[in-house]
């Protein structure tokens, strides 16, 4: 069943309700859609990260990372990633859109959890008592300071940010709407430091994997994915 709200006005009317208009357009379709994407992910992201298939290469520390020092602050902006990352399906309004870029995440995760297999990399033991701040000693006993390099947060992040961008002008919102999606995908690449899940390298092949990423994106047709695209849907 496909939940569906009506409104008056143009369809090219900008603001919340076309947004609201566009989050329940196959809203089930893109709800269970990036459940099922989630759990695969992590199925293949923890097998990987508990059974290294070659020896693990320790992750060199920077002064960026000396300089931005451990807070638990950190961790309810490091989890936000997972809803942040599915907002650029959600606010899509055709189920190719919604494919289109669950396929190119899906390229990112497949890229980047091919690294961990071939060179698992983790980062250093940061020294601290984890067992004093219960949320990160459940969250270095699911995650361990495994799969480094590149990190997936920041990758999958820059990427959900810059296909927000586009989404969110297209929906009509102000530069300061933008501006908040951007602020909030930066804390969550800082979170990674932050919260020394990741060292500032891993946060560069990242940022650098999902520009790459986003710029390819853009020169695969879309008939290639079930026709060509319409008249002012994202590319």
């Amino acid at each position: 069943m496909e939940i569906s709200l009506a409104f008056s006005g143009s369809t090219a009317r900008p603001g919340w309700r076309r947004l609201l208009a566009a989050v329940l357009k196959h809203f089930w379709f893109k709800f269970f859609g990036s459940v099922v994407f989630i759990a695969v992910f992590f199925a293949v992201y923890v097998f990987l990260l508990r059974n290294p298939a070659y020896p693990v290469h320790i992750m060199p520390v920077t002064g960026i990372d000396r300089w931005i020092h451990f807070s638990p602050m950190a961790l309810p902006v490091y989890l936000s990633l997972w809803a942040y990352i599915s907002l650029p399906a959600m606010l899509v309004e055709t189920r190719r859109e919604i494919v289109r870029y669950g396929m190119a995440m899906a390229a990112i995760c497949i890229f980047g959890l091919t690294i961990f297999y071939v060179w698992p990399t983790a980062i250093p033991p940061a020294g601290t008592h984890w067992e004093r701040y219960p949320g990160m000693a459940f969250l270095k006993g699911v995650d361990a300071a495994g799969n480094a390099f590149p990190s997936l947060h920041v990758a999958t992040a820059v990427f959900a940010s810059i296909r927000l961008h586009a989404l969110l002008s297209r929906i009509g919102f102000s530069a300061w709407v933008r501006g908040i999606s951007a602020i909030w995908a930066l804390a969550i690449v800082f979170s990674t430091i932050a919260t020394k899940q990741h060292v500032a390298v891993d946060v560069a092949g990242g940022t650098a994997l999902a520009c790459g990423f986003a710029f390819l994106s853009k020169w695969i047709p879309p008939d290639r994915i079930g026709g060509r695209r319409r008249p002012g849907e994202f590319p």
